[in-house]
């Protein structure tokens, strides 16, 4: 289920607008002097908005309404700018007044209907929606917000089919926008069609690799898909944009339970003011059989031997503090449920803490035929052939992953240590350069210390014309 909460203020961010006609017919309404002074002021607001100055900008656009009170552009700009500072009713007060200004504004009907499917006013955002699309078919930002109002009402498979044939229209079309190809993928994802889905916030991503909604999508995707590696990419590009929603937060507690971290995953979904159905379920499940309590997930395995949630958590509390045991509750859960990736998944990490390499290596070499897109199993994949020596097989795996998940400080840091032992100072020196400047200050120190100490070793090799290219 996709929230709408995921596209928030995604559908609500306007092009901004030029006066062009609309400020001719201004002119022949009032005085020659008063409306470029108030044209002025709104030019001023828009830098202002652009630049990321919200604040400068609502006051440049008040300033413009004050002179010109009838000045619809004006007020459906104000409007975008408070929705940025979550200023909501003042917000729908300015779309209101600029489709009172201008009746037969398409813009200004889905952008007010926009806002009213974020606040749950769903039957008159339908009529704004619908009479907008109907005025103009191209209307990307009304046909997004209908996508969402679909998915928030709980429409019909028949009511969503229509639905994506408009987005599919549309976005076939040149330059779709990243909110229009998100909204068709969580229309996708709705119908169960997980692949379409998956595509289609793949494009949105590749127009804006920073658009959180898309981000949030992608990440919901990669969590039904266990690749929990690729999922908390996502999730930290949304985050980085300042998306830091209830869902965000579902999201991120769901990593984390697969991560085994059920302490810290409890924290973040009981942190959530408002938990849906499904986030009180994720609560309710860490709580009856946390990991916390291994001993008492033990009982339960040994009272049904074929419990294969209870083996999968045990695979997964013991990863770290007894790897070796890890191994046996994988192997079982694997084995109870086949077709059940993140078993594999979770038995081959547990193989690679208990340096099982070897094996390991073989089980992802197989689930790469699989799922060879999967950033989880490419990352173990990595590690296990990095403990074993064998750089140019790893070197393979780390580029793979900073080319997928160029956010990844980590897949850097080795990437670097790899060419370095290879002998590739030029590749390991941009790669360590890459990694220092995106690392963490506190939770890499100490790999931040250690690539600085190695740096000024490399230069000299390459000062010194030593090491090789990079195959």
């Amino acid at each position: 289920m996709i929230s709408l909460a995921k596209a928030k203020h995604r559908f609500l961010l306007l092009i901004f607008v030029l006066i062009g006609a609309a400020g001719a017919s201004i002119v022949t309404a009032q005085s020659d002097d008063k409306a470029q002074q108030a044209i002025e002021l709104f030019n001023k607001g828009q830098d202002a908005h652009e630049k990321g100055d919200v604040g400068a900008a609502v006051k440049l656009y008040e300033g413009a309404i004050e002179i010109l009170p009838e000045f619809p552009e004006a007020q459906l700009q104000r409007g975008s700018a408070l929705v940025t500072l979550g200023r909501f009713d003042e917000a729908e007060k300015a779309f209101r007044r600029a489709l009172e200004l201008r009746e037969d504004w398409t813009l200004a009907m889905a952008t007010l209907g926009s806002l009213l499917v974020d606040r749950g006013k769903y039957a008159e955002s339908e009529k704004l929606l619908t009479a907008a699309i109907a005025a103009d078919e191209s209307n990307s930002l009304a046909l997004t917000a209908m996508s969402y109002l679909r998915i928030k009402t709980n429409a019909d498979e028949t009511a969503l089919r229509t639905t994506l044939g408009k987005l599919n229209a549309l976005s076939s079309r040149a330059r779709p926008t990243a909110a229009l190809l998100t909204a068709k993928a969580a229309v996708e994802l709705r119908l169960n069609d997980q692949a379409a889905a998956k595509v289609s916030v793949g494009r949105a991503l590749e127009l804006e690799p920073k658009n959180s909604a898309a981000n949030i999508l992608a990440a919901d995707i990669a969590l039904t898909e266990k690749d929990i590696d690729r999922a908390e990419s996502y999730l930290t590009a949304a985050e980085n944009s300042g998306q830091i929603s209830d869902e965000t937060k579902r999201l991120r507690g769901s990593a984390l339970i697969m991560r085994g971290k059920k302490s810290d995953a409890l924290a973040i979904l009981e942190s959530i003011s408002s938990p849906s159905d499904s986030v009180k379920t994720l609560i309710a499940d860490v709580k009856d059989g946390d990991i916390a309590d291994l001993a008492g997930l033990e009982a339960k395995a040994q009272r049904d031997p074929n419990d294969a949630n209870a083996l999968s958590k045990l695979c997964q509390g013991y990863r770290l503090g007894n790897p070796a045991k890890a191994v046996e509750y994988c192997r079982r859960a694997s084995t109870l449920e086949p077709n059940e990736i993140g078993h594999a998944i979770g038995f081959g990490a547990a193989l690679v803490q208990a340096k099982q390499y070897d094996q390991a290596i073989g089980l992802f070499r197989k689930l790469l035929t699989i799922a060879p897109e999967h950033a989880t199993i490419r990352a173990n994949l990595a590690t296990a052939l990095f403990q074993l020596k064998r750089y140019p097989e790893a070197k393979t795996e780390f580029r793979w992953l900073t080319e997928n998940q160029p956010d990844s400080p980590t897949a850097f840091y080795f990437l670097g240590i790899v060419h370095d032992q290879m002998g590739e100072y030029l590749d390991a020196m941009a790669n360590y350069q890459q990694f220092i400047k995106m690392a963490d200050a506190e939770k890499d120190k100490l790999d931040i210390e250690k690539v600085n100490l190695r740096l000024p070793l490399v230069q000299k090799q390459i000062k010194n014309g030593k090491g090789k290219k990079s195959e």
